[in-house]
């Protein structure tokens, strides 16, 4: 018989006590419903898996646990019978009991901010695979006084108030004020992951100020996710940010006032003076200017607050992406707002299928370096005379069809004698090595290694034939 001694004992029932909690939302007792799990005392460790049913689930909650990088906080939709997810609807969703918090009217999920569980910093949170819609005026909620409110115009989704470590990973975001809404906090919302979602139909009727997603944190990723318009009528952009560390790589970010919208820190100091605020990476996306598409700028970096002493002014690396603009009229890929702000554009393809005259690469102000760029041609520098500056390094080329593989079904790689094969180059030093191009998007909501064999392709696709591609991707990569 094994004995056990007094600190034995302790450390036995201690980790017993510690131990992770799986809770089933599903048709089987005890959790019927999302507000039956106790939502106050989750844990580190604990998972919620939210099972699909036929209904949608009209509850809305706060999130303000604390999870570790080892045992986070994991809430898990499960899908139906043929993949369906599990949707959280927030059109007559009801407060979930034992919970307490304020700006209800500014979220349908929401992490952090409340007075019950009341943990200051809520950490390694993750939310996937769920249906998470409609947090927008007229819509309206049961808060949990058992009032009737009407959501804000800038509700979201998900709407982290404050938060370190959190992931929203494979969801689909949609019919809200903003798709997903991240907050600064004063600099405490850090590390925050948007990875593999469809975010798409948000917005407001006639208002500039609500987007598909809208952030602001120290460190924040997005990859692989798929961006759609916004909803009919809605005026805002994209993808919205005024982070500092920002990096988007490898997404599909289609249409939108903007495909992206990254300006300045508005109302935090503490971001404006964080060491990475003033570089931001913007690599292997593909971005999509439909025609009739709110402005004809595609990427606006620098600020908008007019407060120009807290504007970027630093360096965007925007490499390897795909660009395409079908509109009629004029496009512009960068609007850089002061010429304190710089551009170091290589190894991207830039396409239009109007004459190459309608392309022009910035909006008037800012520095740009420019390498190792397939441009069609008759580009412009400029629809203006510009105030910045263009600085060409070499290597760029112009044509008339950089040979897509299917350009009217968006298939973007290379075809077999594309000028885009093996003319791009290396990534710069300053971006290595974190910001490499190991990966690239993969149709739809993934990425996928980058089957890179010789020099590195122009554009945010690598051509290989189906040989060479088969041996890469049996050689450990994929």
């Amino acid at each position: 018989m094994i004995k056990l001694s007094g600190l034995g004992m302790v450390l036995l029932f201690g980790s017993c006590a510690l131990q992770a909690t799986d809770y089933h939302v599903d048709s089987n007792p005890p959790y019927f419903n999302i507000g039956d799990v106790p939502w106050a005392t989750i844990q580190a460790g604990d998972r919620v898996f939210i099972h699909w049913r036929t209904a949608p689930y009209k509850e809305k909650w706060v999130i303000n646990a604390v999870g570790t990088e080892l045992n986070p906080i994991h809430v898990i939709g499960v899908n139906g019978p043929n993949g369906e997810q599990a949707v959280i609807d927030g059109n007559g969703a009801t407060t979930v009991p034992g919970v307490n918090f304020w700006n209800e009217r500014r979220g349908l999920i929401k992490i952090g901010g409340s007075n019950t569980p009341n943990n200051h910093l809520p950490e390694h949170i993750i939310i996937e695979n769920l249906d998470i819609r409609s947090a927008r005026p007229p819509y309206q909620f049961t808060n949990d006084g058992g009032g009737t409110e009407t959501y804000a115009t800038n509700a979201a989704s998900l709407y982290v108030e404050i938060g370190a470590n959190i992931t929203f990973r494979n969801n689909t975001i949609r019919d809200s004020g903003n798709g997903i809404f991240v907050g600064a906090n004063g600099g405490q919302t850090q590390n925050i992951l948007i990875q593999n979602n469809h975010i798409y139909d948000n917005g407001i009727d006639g208002r500039i100020y609500e987007h598909n997603t809208y952030t602001a944190a120290i460190g924040i990723v997005y990859e692989g996710n798929r961006f759609g318009a916004l909803r009919e009528g809605a005026l805002g952009n994209n993808l919205k940010d005024r982070s500092a560390g920002l990096v988007v790589r490898n997404n599909w970010i289609e249409d939108g006032n903007r495909q992206l919208d990254l300006v300045d820190a508005e109302d935090s100091s503490v971001l404006v003076n964080h060491p990475s605020y003033a570089t931001t990476h913007v690599y292997g996306n593909v971005l999509i200017e439909s025609d009739g598409q709110g402005n004809s700028q595609m990427v606006h970096y620098g600020g908008d607050s007019g407060t120009v002493a807290d504007y970027r002014k630093g360096d965007l690396y925007f490499y390897n992406n795909t660009v395409i603009s079908t509109r009629t009229g004029n496009t512009t890929l960068l609007r850089l707002s002061t010429n304190d702000e710089t551009a170091h554009v290589f190894n991207n393809v830039y396409y239009g299928t109007g004459n190459g005259g309608l392309l022009a690469l910035i909006g008037g102000n800012g520095q740009v370096n420019m390498q190792h760029n397939w441009f069609k041609t008759g580009w412009q520098d400029c629809h203006c005379t510009p105030a910045g500056s263009i600085t060409d390094l070499g290597n760029n080329l112009t044509g008339t069809d950089p040979m897509f593989s299917n350009l009217a079904g968006q298939t973007w790689s290379p075809t077999a004698n594309s000028d885009l094969i093996n003319n791009g180059m290396q990534p710069l030093a300053a971006v290595l090595p974190d910001h490499t191009l190991l990966e690239q998007y993969q149709e739809h909501q993934s990425t996928q290694s980058r089957p890179i064999s010789g020099t590195t392709d122009i554009g945010a696709f690598e051509y290989c034939d189906e040989l060479s591609c088969d041996l890469i991707f049996t050689n450990g990569f994929e």
